[in-house]
């Protein structure tokens, strides 16, 4: 496996783990309704995207963290889901809203390269 990729998928899920904590309002408005207490919810999948990010740069930890990258993106689809379809998102263009929707399925297949 290329180390290039494998820092590149490090560094992504780290700098947005830690992006959850000085910046949480982008992720704060696109929590679906139904989902309760959006703040702990917020710093919650940032500590998961901080540590699993961590736990791929070591070989002990690596299959675990991707395997709970591939878990944590398929629990954050819903808010994928909620941009791409609620009016208040509507002056984000519709090829941003919708494209994050196939993003997750290659986020998906990157981390499943390191189970």
């Amino acid at each position: 496996m290329n180390n290039l990729s494998l820092y590149a998928i490090a560094a992504v899920y780290i700098v947005s783990g830690i992006l959850h904590f000085i910046r949480p309002e982008p992720y704060l408005r696109i929590m679906p309704p139904y989902v309760p207490y959006h703040p702990l919810m917020v710093i919650l999948s940032g500590i998961a995207e901080l540590a699993l990010g961590v736990g791929l740069l070591f070989p002990v930890t690596r299959s675990l963290a991707a395997w709970g990258l591939i878990l944590l993106l398929i629990a954050i689809f819903p808010a994928n889901l909620y941009m791409a379809t609620a009016d208040k998102f509507s002056s984000i263009p519709a090829w941003i809203r919708w494209g994050r929707l196939p993003l997750q399925g290659v986020l998906i297949w990157w981390a499943w390269r390191y189970t």
